[in-house]
């Protein structure tokens, strides 16, 4: 009987992957502005709102007609966000929110419950690099790095999922890199944190999906970004640095038609099958080809090597490290390395 019901659950599996892949194939040849669903009234949440590509998604999303919530820890560049989106006749509401402390997060995300309402779209667009190489970064900037590129993303989906499963309703959508799908070096945090934002999003959709709740996820993986401060000074070989205001359109684009996964450029999906298909020295050797050099600027302004409990004695002072929406973070990370905490 078991044999049995071991042939039938194989032979089901195959019907349903037929039609599955049949169903995709003929929802392609649909346009995708036939696809797109109506956003119109939404309360949508974008965390890094204070500029960058987080404001550029504000701006759509209002033109679109959902009521805007931008998340920074700017204030001046809150309030320029929000002037902007009112001035092009949306609704915006801004407030400085800490996302490397999960008790700010609960504390906003009840604020807007009470004066505005139920999140159905949250944008987790915020993030941060620092562009150097493993033992030269500082483990405030690694800790940092991990808090806003993915650990952020647990509090504020536990934050607004709630409300999104008592309706059935909502769209959480993940903005990581193709750094989350290839290693690259000088970007050791920032690569862990986007395979992790790769991961949650995926583990996250499989169990609201298991629960049989209709909430979408869609995670974003753009290559280098030009003009947001982070990846202005990338040395990268053959594919160009992306437009922000192409990548916000994919973004609005891949979450209205409620797309899993948007690789951006559409034509490295078939270069990150390759990874797979290929032995890793051609890999390597592809990868080492394609970029350069993340942040030239690092690699004759070091200011901190920690290899030795020495070193790890001298003063050292932390570059900052660049966030999402083309500013310094504000205050730079000026300690006295202890030697016990930072033995390697």
């Amino acid at each position: 009987m078991t044999y049995l019901q071991s042939i039938g659950e194989v032979i089901g599996f195959l019907l349903l992957s037929t039609f599955s892949i049949l169903d995709g194939i003929i929802k392609s040849l649909i346009p995708k502005k036939y696809k797109m669903k109506n956003i119109g009234g939404e309360i949508a949440l974008v965390t890094g709102g204070g500029g960058g590509l987080g404001r550029l998604l504000s701006l759509r999303l209002a033109n679109l007609g959902a009521i805007v919530i931008i998340w920074d820890i700017n204030e001046t560049a809150i309030e320029e966000t929000v002037k902007l989106v009112r001035a092009a006749g949306g609704t915006c509401y801004g407030y400085v929110c800490d996302l490397c402390d999960r008790t700010d997060i609960y504390k906003k995300a009840k604020i807007i419950r009470e004066e505005i309402g139920k999140v159905t779209v949250l944008i987790n667009n915020a993030g941060i690099v620092t562009g150097m190489k493993f033992l030269d970064t500082p483990d405030e900037l690694i800790i940092r790095t991990m808090d806003v590129n993915i650990m952020s993303h647990f509090w504020t989906v536990k934050a607004f999922l709630p409300t999104m499963l008592e309706n059935n309703k909502g769209h959480i959508v993940s903005v990581a890199s193709l750094a989350g799908q290839c290693g690259i070096p000088k970007l050791i945090d920032y690569c862990a944190s986007k395979f992790a934002a790769m991961g949650f999003d995926e583990a996250l959709r499989m169990e609201l999906e298991y629960e049989g709740y209709n909430i979408n996820t869609t995670v974003v993986c753009p290559y280098f970004i030009r003009s947001t401060g982070m990846f202005d000074d990338v040395q990268s070989r053959y594919i160009p640095t992306l437009s922000p205001n192409a990548v916000a359109d994919r973004i609005i684009m891949a979450m209205r038609c409620n797309e899993k996964y948007a690789i951006i450029p559409g034509y490295l999906q078939i270069l990150l099958t390759l990874k797979w298909i290929f032995p890793w020295p051609c890999v390597a050797m592809f990868l080492r080809g394609l970029v350069r050099d993340v942040s030239p600027s690092h690699e004759n302004n070091k200011s901190c090597v920690v290899a030795t409990a020495t070193i790890a004695e001298k003063e050292c002072i932390v570059p900052s490290s660049k966030d999402q929406n083309g500013a310094a973070i504000h205050q730079q990370l000026a300690r006295r390395i202890s030697s016990p905490e930072r033995k390697p």
